[in-house]
This record gives C-alpha cells, sequence and structure tokens, in this order.
C-alpha cells in the first residue's frame, strides 16, 4: 500500500507539474503577443482606482485604449469594474469614463460598465452590452498576464476577442512577475475546477 500510494502521489506530482507548465507557457504566449485589429470596439479590463483617479495600472490600460482608439481601431472603448465600501461611490469604470472623457474621446464613444468586481464578473457583463449594442468583434485590454484568462472566458461566453497587452510600467522584478504568473496560474485552473475563490477570481 506505501508503494502504491507514492506511486500515486507521483504521478499526481507529474499531472500537476504537466498541467501548470502548459498553462505557464499559454500564459506567456498571450502576454508576449498584439494580436490587435480593425474591430467593433474596445474593452479596457477595470483596475484599482484611487477616490476618483486610476491607479498607474488602469492609467495604462486607458492610455493603451486611446491609442489604439486614435488609430481608429475600433469606435468605441468599454471601460469595465465596478466599486466597493472603500471606494466612497467611486467605480473603475466610471473612473475610466471620466478619464477618457478629459483626454478628449466623445461622451457618446464611451461605455462604463460600473457593476462587476471581479474579471468573470466583467467578461458577463462585456457579454452582455456586445449582445445589446452588436458588437461582433472586440480588442480586450489589461496586463498581459491577465489576458489568457480574460480570453478563455470571453470564448466561454462566445465573444470573438483580440487581446491587446498594456505598456509595462517601468522595471518589474522576478519576484513581483513570479507572482503574477502564480496567481494567474491558480486562477484559472480554480476557474476550471469550478471552485469559488473570490481573490483569486479578479
Amino acid at each position: 500500500m506505501r508503494v502504491f500510494a507514492r506511486r500515486l502521489l507521483a504521478l499526481g506530482l507529474l499531472i500537476a507539474l504537466g498541467w501548470f507548465g502548459w498553462l505557464y507557457y499559454q500564459i506567456h504566449r498571450v502576454a508576449e503577443q498584439d494580436e490587435v485589429r480593425p474591430s467593433d470596439a474596445i474593452a479596457v479590463f477595470g483596475a484599482a482606482q484611487y477616490s476618483g483617479r486610476p491607479s498607474p495600472v488602469l492609467h495604462a490600460r486607458l492610455d493603451h485604449a486611446i491609442d489604439l482608439f486614435h488609430e481608429q481601431v475600433a469606435p468605441l472603448i468599454v471601460t469595465l469594474g465596478g466599486g466597493g465600501i472603500e471606494d466612497s461611490g467611486h467605480t473603475e469604470g466610471a473612473v475610466g469614463r471620466d478619464y477618457l472623457l478629459q483626454r478628449g474621446i466623445p461622451y457618446d464613444r464611451i461605455i462604463a460598465e460600473t457593476e462587476s468586481v471581479n474579471t468573470e464578473q466583467q467578461v458577463r457583463s462585456l457579454a452582455f452590452i456586445a449582445h445589446q449594442r452588436h458588437l461582433n468583434t472586440m480588442v480586450v485590454v489589461s496586463d498581459g498576464t491577465h489576458l489568457f484568462r480574460i480570453r478563455k472566458l470571453c470564448e466561454d461566453a462566445g465573444l470573438i476577442v483580440y487581446t491587446s497587452p498594456r505598456p509595462p510600467l517601468g522595471h518589474i522584478d522576478d519576484v513581483d512577475l513570479t507572482m503574477r504568473y502564480v496567481h494567474e496560474m491558480l486562477s484559472y485552473t480554480a476557474m476550471r475546477l469550478h471552485l469559488k475563490l473570490d481573490w483569486m477570481r479578479e
């Protein structure tokens, strides 16, 4: 029994190593490529905001969307993300909208979604907006490591999306980059196993 248990454990470890190795490769591959092409809309996934001002990460995502808009990649920009009790009424989607308006994007070219609190909810909201507005294709903007999970969720929701990572912000040390990959690998695994772990669904 001990020999059987050891072999079973070894097999389980090999399967886990294979899974996470494949997953790391997929996340890295999507993070390194820009699929941008003419589409019906640009969707900016939410990130933290501070008292009505976008965090550096959200700032970079929005600036990237503005560049794509001016390159006439798409005629609409969708900003995604709600807020919590600690946000004093501010939401990521509304902060993103206000930032775009300040940068000269016309009001009628912006759709702000302000209810979702994690990536899965943002994708569901995006699918609803796409259905309402008859948006067939979209460019999705977020951090590079985030885009593999976003794309898979969008595919599950029946959306046709092209990923476009925001530019990097300064130097990212190895520890921070490793933590981003670990977070995404665990989040994607939890999603596929239908585990309700809110901290992994952001």
